[in-house]
C-alpha cells in the first residue's frame, strides 16, 4: 500500500492531470510507462504553451492542476492503487486526466467514474478495440480494459472511434456489450453520435496513422490524423468528467513527433474539460 496516493491534493470542483507510468501490462514492447515524464517535459520545458486552440490558458487556472506521478508496482496491485486514486478524486467531485502508460490504465480510472455515474458514456479512440476477454493469460492485459468496463457496469455506453484491427472474438464481444463502433473504413460517418454527459475520453495514439504518430508499440497503417481527432473532441459539449491519453512510446520516437502530439492532446483535453464540467462543487451533485 503506497502512502503517496493518500497525500495527493485533489482541486474540488477542478481538472487534476496525474501521470500512470505502467506498461507491465502491454502485450508486445515495453517503454510506455516512461511516457509521462516525457510528455510533462515537453509541456514544462518552454517548447510550447498552455493555451489551448480555444484560447483558455491552463497555466496558474486556478482549477488546473499537475498531480504529479502515481507510484505504480508493475504488477497486477497497479490497478488497485490507480483505482483507489481515482475514487478519492470521484470524492472529491476532481475531474482526472491520466497520462499513461498502456491502456490497462483506463479499466480502473474509467471504473470509478461508472461507480458515480451509472450511465457513463466512454469515448474510446483506438485502432484497436481493446475488448479481448484475456489476452496473454490475463483479465488486466492493455487489450481488455472495455471488455473488463462492460461487464462490471453494465448501463455504461461504449462508441469506439478509429478501430480498424478487429478479429472474430473482438466483434463477438462488441455485439456481446452493444458497443457503438466507427470503424476507420466507414470514415466519416454520416453522423458524429450525440454524446449525453457525463462522458469519459480515452485516446490510445495508435489511433492516429503512424505518419502521425509513429512512437507507439503497435503501427496500424490507416488511421485518423490529428484534426480529425481534435474536430471531434471540439464539438464536445457534456461534461468530460475523466479521460485519459495512453500508448506513447518514446523508444520507438526518436524524434518527439508523438510526444508532442500527446502534449497537445493533454492541453486540449483538459481545457475540455475545465469548460464543460461544473465550476463549483455543488453543482457536481447533480449532474446525472
Amino acid at each position: 500500500m503506497s502512502a503517496a496516493r493518500e497525500t495527493i491534493d485533489f482541486p474540488a470542483a477542478g481538472v487534476g492531470l496525474l501521470g500512470l507510468p505502467l506498461d507491465c501490462f502491454s502485450s508486445y514492447r515495453r517503454g510506455a510507462a516512461r511516457a509521462p515524464a516525457v510528455i510533462r517535459k515537453l509541456l514544462c520545458g518552454g517548447m510550447s504553451h498552455w493555451t489551448t486552440e480555444s484560447g483558455l490558458n491552463l497555466k496558474g487556472h486556478p482549477r488546473w492542476r499537475d498531480l504529479g506521478d502515481l507510484p505504480l508496482s508493475a504488477d497486477d496491485s497497479a490497478i488497485e492503487t490507480i483505482g483507489h486514486t481515482a475514487r478519492r478524486a470521484v470524492a472529491a467531485q476532481t475531474a482526472l486526466l491520466g497520462m499513461g502508460g498502456d491502456h490497462a490504465v483506463t479499466y480502473p480510472l474509467a471504473a470509478a467514474w461508472a461507480e458515480r455515474f451509472p450511465r457513463l458514456t466512454l469515448l474510446h479512440f483506438d485502432a484497436h478495440p481493446d475488448l479481448y476477454d484475456r489476452f496473454g493469460g490475463s483479465p488486466f492485459s492493455h487489450a481488455c480494459p472495455f471488455a473488463r468496463l462492460l461487464e462490471s457496469y453494465s448501463q455504461v455506453r461504449l462508441v469506439q472511434v478509429g478501430v480498424r484491427a478487429f478479429n472474430r472474438h473482438q466483434r463477438e464481444q462488441a455485439e456481446r456489450f452493444g458497443v457503438e463502433t466507427i470503424e476507420m473504413r466507414h470514415w466519416p460517418p454520416a453522423e458524429m453520435p450525440i454524446f449525453e454527459g457525463p462522458l469519459y475520453i480515452s485516446i490510445d495514439l495508435d489511433v492516429f496513422d503512424p505518419a502521425y504518430a509513429p512512437g507507439v508499440s503497435h503501427h496500424e497503417p490507416g488511421g485518423l490524423t490529428p484534426r480529425q481527432c481534435l474536430d471531434l473532441l471540439q464539438g464536445v459539449t457534456v461534461p468530460v468528467v475523466g479521460a485519459d491519453i495512453v500508448e506513447l512510446n518514446p523508444s520507438r520516437d526518436p524524434s518527439g513527433i508523438t510526444a508532442a502530439l500527446a502534449a497537445k492532446l493533454v492541453k486540449e483535453v483538459a481545457g475540455l474539460m475545465l469548460t464543460t464540467t461544473p465550476a463549483q462543487p455543488e453543482q457536481w451533485e447533480r449532474l446525472q
